[in-house]
């Protein structure tokens, strides 16, 4: 006698009938179908067994139900993308979604190289100088009034020459006698150090830092030989053709200041009136 061979949950005889094996037990069709397969996410029915499966993060679709949300076409082994648990082909989504070129206006497709700035995106072939129009790539640029520049091309349109070496300044450069200098050009006439950033005067157009100004042109003190600058209203003493600094103008004697009194010479020397009264 034949054994029989039954839907393991119906008992009904698969004898001559499809069935599906599920964990080494037989189940008939319409069994397995109630009770394992999984609900296409389009069209709400079950998934038979007759029919393809195609999941994507644990959501399922009948093969004729998996299509583009907006224009319908089949996404059947093509490329697609989500956006809000909807799906949408690369095309639909790209119109939709993705960033327009702010040069051509035209759509950015996703896998496709871009090229972004203050938040708007360009087309890599798109994002050129304007001036030479060669695509800038990740070389370095500067924009100015809304459009972009390559840096040989800025600094031969726009930026100013150094008056010393004749070449553009891009960043950081000073102004003297309204001319246009790079710091790295604009040097003491003496010392050759960069004046940019420190004190300086200048004698006969020629700029010198304090040191090499006093050193140079400024009368000596009297008293203590070194340089009076008399600049940033520094105050000193002139008399018979001698300069003292304020502190240095003292009695020879006593050392008392004789800033704003009255004093006596005798050869070189100052004298207060009280040590010079024995003249």
């Amino acid at each position: 006698m034949t054994e029989r061979y039954d839907c393991h949950y119906c008992k009904e005889s698969l004898f001559g009938k499809k069935y599906v094996l599920r964990e080494e037990n037989p189940y008939c069709v319409k069994c397995y179908e109630s009770l394992y397969s999984n609900t296409c996410e389009d069209c709400k029915k079950p998934i038979g067994c007759s029919s393809r499966d195609l999941s994507y993060k644990d959501r399922h679709w009948h093969e004729d139900c998996f299509h583009c949300f907006m224009c319908k076409r089949s996404l059947v082994d093509k490329p697609f993308s989500t956006k809000d648990d909807q799906l949408l082909c690369t095309e639909c989504y790209s119109n939709e979604y993705s960033s327009k070129c702010h040069d051509c206006k035209k759509t950015i497709m996703p896998g496709t190289r871009k090229m972004e700035h203050k938040g708007n995106s360009w087309h890599e072939t798109c994002f050129t100088c304007q001036r030479c129009q060669q695509p800038i790539g990740t070389k370095s640029f500067i924009p100015k009034d809304n459009y972009n520049y390559c840096v040989p091309c800025y600094e031969k349109q726009f930026a100013m020459q150094c008056v010393h070496c004749k070449k553009p300044i891009t960043t950081g450069g000073v102004t003297y006698h309204e001319q246009p200098w790079h710091k790295d050009c604009f040097l003491c006439t003496g010392c050759k150090q960069q004046l940019s950033g420190q004190r300086f005067t200048s004698r006969d157009d020629f700029a010198y830092c304090l040191n090499c100004f006093c050193n140079l042109y400024a009368k000596k003190c009297a008293s203590c030989t070194s340089p009076i600058s008399g600049l940033g209203g520094s105050k000193y003493i002139s008399f018979e053709e001698r300069q003292w600094h304020n502190d240095c103008f003292n009695c020879k004697k006593c050392s008392v200041s004789l800033v704003g009194r009255g004093f006596l010479t005798e050869r070189d020397d100052i004298l207060c009136p009280e040590c010079g009264k024995d003249i």
